[in-house]
């Protein structure tokens, strides 16, 4: 079952059994006095382990006086000047331990790092931007490649929803007539940043740096429409493309630890931002 969202006033908030938690996505701090007691019932009454937030820096004090910790920040996230961070609360112990293995094969990976985009032409595919007449077939390269996902990105009304109500940009890479690797911008022209996410590959195409070749498209493309700040959330268990972020030029800025259920289990995310 996918989680709830729930507004209030201009704050944004989604919670549910699914990833054991409760979002604060979007906060304004003239909801202050109704969303921070509301955070903390939501957690309660659904004996959720985990609070995550996504907040202006200034807004932080409120948050570590409520016992929120810093796991994540991204600079000039709003507008090319206000900063963000991520920080969260936690009420499980395991939950707040850090997958040690794991972190121990990402920190090679980011003392390894190229830090070079790769400017090869791609060959024999097609890059471009998804339709609403596409929806169909996205959900179907999603469902084939995820096990589990945050929302339910098996359903094209879904898909649709996102293209129509949240700015969701989607991109594909196409061999011939067959839609072989998607990706998706999630962008907030208010603020100025998107998030770039669901970069799904199908497996027998796999190996040949389409991720990289997406993401390279889609930062030229939102960069035309005024962005000026890409990020992602990317699984803290996928070294490849956290190597794709990286080799394109993206900062490490912080792990949201247990923090997401994706291909059937809760897991560990890395947060990677670019100024555009």
């Amino acid at each position: 079952m996918a989680d709830r969202i729930r507004k209030i006033g201009n704050s944004t908030i989604q919670y549910g059994e699914f990833n054991n938690r409760v979002f604060l996505l979007k906060y304004d701090s003239s909801d202050s006095e109704a969303v921070l007691p509301e955070l903390e019932q939501l957690a309660k009454e659904g004996g959720y382990s985990k609070i995550v937030t996504k907040i202006h820096a200034e807004d932080l004090p409120v948050f570590i006086l409520k016992g929120y910790k810093v796991e994540a920040y991204v600079p000039k996230f709003y507008n090319g000047k206000g900063d963000c961070v991520l920080a969260s609360r936690f009420f499980d112990k395991n939950r707040e331990d850090a997958p040690a293995e794991l972190m121990n094969v990402f920190s090679g990976i980011l003392n390894s790092a190229n830090s070079s985009d790769d400017k090869k032409v791609l060959n024999g595919y097609e890059l471009r931007q998804l339709q609403e007449e596409d929806a169909g077939v996205i959900s179907k390269v999603l469902e084939s490649v995820f096990d589990t996902y945050p929302f339910p990105v098996e359903n094209p009304e879904y898909i649709l929803k996102t293209m129509r109500e949240e700015s969701a940009l989607y991109f594909g890479v196409w061999d011939d007539k067959k839609l072989i690797g998607i990706s998706n911008a999630e962008v907030d022209f208010n603020r100025g940043n998107a998030e770039m996410t669901d970069f799904a590959v199908i497996p027998e195409y796999r190996g040949k740096n389409l991720a990289l070749h997406l993401l390279n498209f889609m930062e030229k493309e939102i960069k035309l429409k005024g962005i000026k700040t890409a990020y992602t959330i990317a699984r803290l268990a996928e070294p490849g493309m956290n190597k794709t972020f990286l080799n394109a030029g993206y900062r490490y800025s912080g792990t949201l630890v247990n923090n997401t259920n994706i291909a059937g289990k809760i897991e560990s995310m890395n947060i990677f931002y670019k100024h555009l």
